[in-house]
């Protein structure tokens, strides 16, 4: 039997090795079609700038949607949502399909319906994301979140060479035909192994704007959670530089031209799938920061070598290091940001890994496009460099780890509310008191131990929070938060973990014996 950190251990699950073979299908399809377009408007128009708009077209509403549609994952079926999308990405890109081989396909049309089809993908990315991992045990998460990576790493080199290919030989409609089928293949693929459907819960549902206020104060709160997106956008805005300047490395300190950066890019991608058969292994011997430390350094001295070398096989090698760097610093983030998330706000957490990693990245590639116009290539990678190592200082104040299962596993409310009439889910603002009458003499180590439930009540739902001590009793306590609404309330008190639950335990461990806590609620009424 191979080892838990064995990358082939999730493939041995028939679900998802049947997922990861058709979104690998798909990522392809995706990467086709992106390469085509873009080929195509050069063709059309002769403009780079509408060329460039294509990629704007392809990652713009992933950066605008994903949160949005992580709140849908979350709070609704994820079969219908991925389906939905997927039916009306086939419908788009069978009518470009059409119209391009029927010569009807101009610019502006083109455009939009790479729009619309890039809407789709990021409506359901988040769900895909969250839902593929369900099929494997817990402790694989990692190693399939790394075969996940591969898939799409591999597809970024595999779909444009075949689209290449394809469009030389019989033209871009062909390629978007293609784009058509990949897209089928993933819908049968969610039919055949639909997502587990969501806990059933009898609590209000949450709105659109509410649940994503939910995920960011979640994120905010969650330590964990908001330490692996400072540091994917960190490690994201340094390393874009590379990305970002590889044409120019090709053509200004090489001198190969186009062949030249197609074996750049090309030797980033088979460094990042060659590192993905051993990244669990290296994982699971150096840990989370020991990989991410090193996958910094690594990358940092790729852009060194590219700025200071002018032999094209030097280059080649070190962008195989960077690629491997830069997958192995991802895929941990990705795995750390998954893995501390509880399910009733994961798909959420995976959205705003995205969005933390496509807005470092699309922002860094523009500000150090224009610093090498203004400085220089070479000077502008070494300050990229600098940068990309200076991240590695956070590892310190905001380190990564996985939460750990009792950290993200929901735990059954211990107290009835004891209220009269429910109110209606959306009254509010609700406060919360929760009195405590404590030994005398604890005051000190009980105010440093209730003080600890700031962070999970906030994170939760709560507003406001804050102890305070009764001036005719001075041993007994207050603890007081403001949530929203009633419904707020209730999906607050539904998602407290485990963990949460055995901090309560410990604050009510300071309390005088024969006492118990009380609790009282309030409504806003003016």
């Amino acid at each position: 039997m191979s080892s838990p950190a064995s990358l082939w251990s999730p493939l041995r699950q028939p679900a998802f090795r049947g997922l990861w073979v058709c979104g690998g299908v798909f990522f392809i399809g995706n990467g086709m079609q992106a390469m085509a377009a873009a080929w195509l408007m050069v063709e059309l128009t002769g403009s780079s700038f509408l060329a460039a708009l294509v990629q704007t077209a392809v990652f713009l509403p992933m950066f605008l949607l994903a949160l949005p549609a992580g709140v849908l994952a979350d709070t609704n079926d994820r079969r219908r949502l991925i389906s939905g999308a997927l039916v009306a990405q086939t419908a788009a890109f069978a009518l470009l399909t059409l119209l391009v081989l029927a010569g009807w396909g101009g610019p502006a049309t083109v455009l939009l319906l790479v729009f619309v089809g890039g809407c789709c993908t990021a409506m359901l990315t988040p769900a895909w994301n969250s839902s593929v991992i369900d099929p494997v045990p817990r402790d694989e998460w990692p190693q399939a979140i790394t075969a996940v990576s591969i898939a799409y790493n591999a597809a970024r080199a595999v779909g444009p060479t075949l689209a290449g290919l394809v469009f030389a030989q019989l033209g871009a409609g062909w390629v978007f035909a293609i784009s058509v089928l990949s897209t089928l293949v993933m819908w049968w693929s969610i039919r055949r192994w639909p997502p587990r459907a969501h806990p059933p819960s009898r609590l209000p549902a949450e709105r659109l704007w509410g649940g994503m206020l939910s995920g960011l104060r979640f994120a905010w709160h969650s330590r964990i959670v908001l330490a692996q997106l400072v540091r994917v956008m960190a490690f994201g805005a340094g390393g874009s530089a590379l990305w970002a300047l590889l044409p120019v490395i090709a053509q200004r300190q090489l001198g190969t031209g186009a062949p030249g950066f197609g074996l750049l890019m090309g030797c980033l991608g088979t460094g990042a799938v060659v590192i993905g058969l051993y990244l669990g292994r290296l994982r699971a011997r150096f840990g989370m920061e020991g990989i991410v430390g090193a996958a910094g350094i690594v990358f940092a001295a790729a852009m060194l070598v590219a700025a200071f070398t002018h032999v094209p096989w030097v280059v080649y090698i070190a962008m195989l290091f960077a690629g491997a760097a830069w997958m192995s610093a991802m895929a941990t983030f990705n795995t750390a940001t998954q893995a501390s998330a509880p399910q009733w706000v994961r798909s959420r957490a995976v959205a705003m890994h995205m969005v933390a990693a496509l807005g470092a990245f699309a922002i860094g590639s523009a500000f150090w496009g224009a610093a090498s116009d203004i400085l220089g290539l070479t000077p502008t990678l070494c300050i990229a460099a600098a940068v990309t190592g200076a991240g590695l200082l956070l590892a310190r104040p905001l380190p990564l780890r996985m939460g750990a299962l009792h950290e993200v596993t929901q735990a059954t409310p211990w107290d009835d509310l004891f209220i009269e009439a429910e109110p209606h889910p959306e009254a509010g603002p609700v406060a919360v008191e929760i009195g405590y009458r404590i030994r005398p003499g604890t005051d000190a180590e009980f105010l440093e131990c209730v003080s600890q439930l700031k962070a999970p009540r906030r994170r939760d739902g709560a507003t406001f929070w804050r102890v305070y001590k009764d001036l005719g009793v001075p041993s007994r306590y207050v603890e007081r938060f403001i949530v929203e609404s009633w419904a707020d309330y209730l999906h607050q008190r539904a998602r407290a973990t485990v963990a949460d639950q055995a901090l309560e335990t410990e604050v009510r461990a300071f309390l005088a014996p024969g006492e118990t806590t009380s609790m009282s609620h309030y409504i806003a009424e003016r």
